[in-house]
């Protein structure tokens, strides 16, 4: 029998991102989990409201989501631990500035640069809906055709509520396979 658990989010894991933006002229980086698809061009970031890294995203209206692997996984988890308001984040990353004025993570090996189409706001979050301009992968996660794989990939998910970070499982079968037997 299913218990009633309260108004829980239940659709963790999702992938550990680090996004970064531009303030005062230096990069600042904060790890994210809370990421979000609305539409197949479009993603949305929930930023807490206090986040530093938010005055950067609203001024500049660009960002990247750098998403994050086993061999990222310390660097990022720092960037989550210190506020840029107290702590010079932005030599943390070896990082490149994308078209659109955002700094990419150049060890990245999946980087989106975003701009803000629009800020919904709930009491204490800002959920940045971003346009996807541009997405960057390295060679290697890519498959034949192009893609990415996530098998050679193995992005770090989070898992709340026990704010962990797993590994990425095994594929189980192909999407809309199964139903067809």
């Amino acid at each position: 029998m299913k218990k009633n658990i309260g108004s829980v989010t239940a659709l963790y894991p999702t992938p550990v991102a680090v996004v970064g933006t531009m303030i005062n002229g230096k990069p600042n980086w904060v790890l994210v989990a809370h990421i979000g698809i609305p539409a197949h061009d479009r993603i949305m970031v929930s930023l807490a409201k206090p986040h530093y890294t938010n005055q950067g995203v609203k001024e500049t209206k660009v960002l990247s989501v750098n998403i994050i692997d086993e061999a990222l996984l310390k660097k990022a988890d720092y960037v989550g631990c210190v506020s840029g308001a107290n702590t010079d984040k932005s030599k943390v990353f070896d990082f490149s500035i994308g078209e659109t004025g955002a700094p990419m993570i150049n060890e990245s090996k999946l980087t989106m640069e975003c701009v803000v189409e629009d800020v919904y706001e709930t009491k204490t979050f800002e959920n940045f809906i971003l346009e996807i301009k541009h997405t960057y992968a390295e060679e290697e996660i890519l498959n034949d055709a192009g893609k990415i794989d996530y098998s050679k990939f193995k992005p770090v998910l989070f898992e709340m509520p026990g704010y962990t970070y797993l590994k990425t499982g095994e594929t189980i079968a192909r999407c809309r396979t199964l139903g067809n037997e």
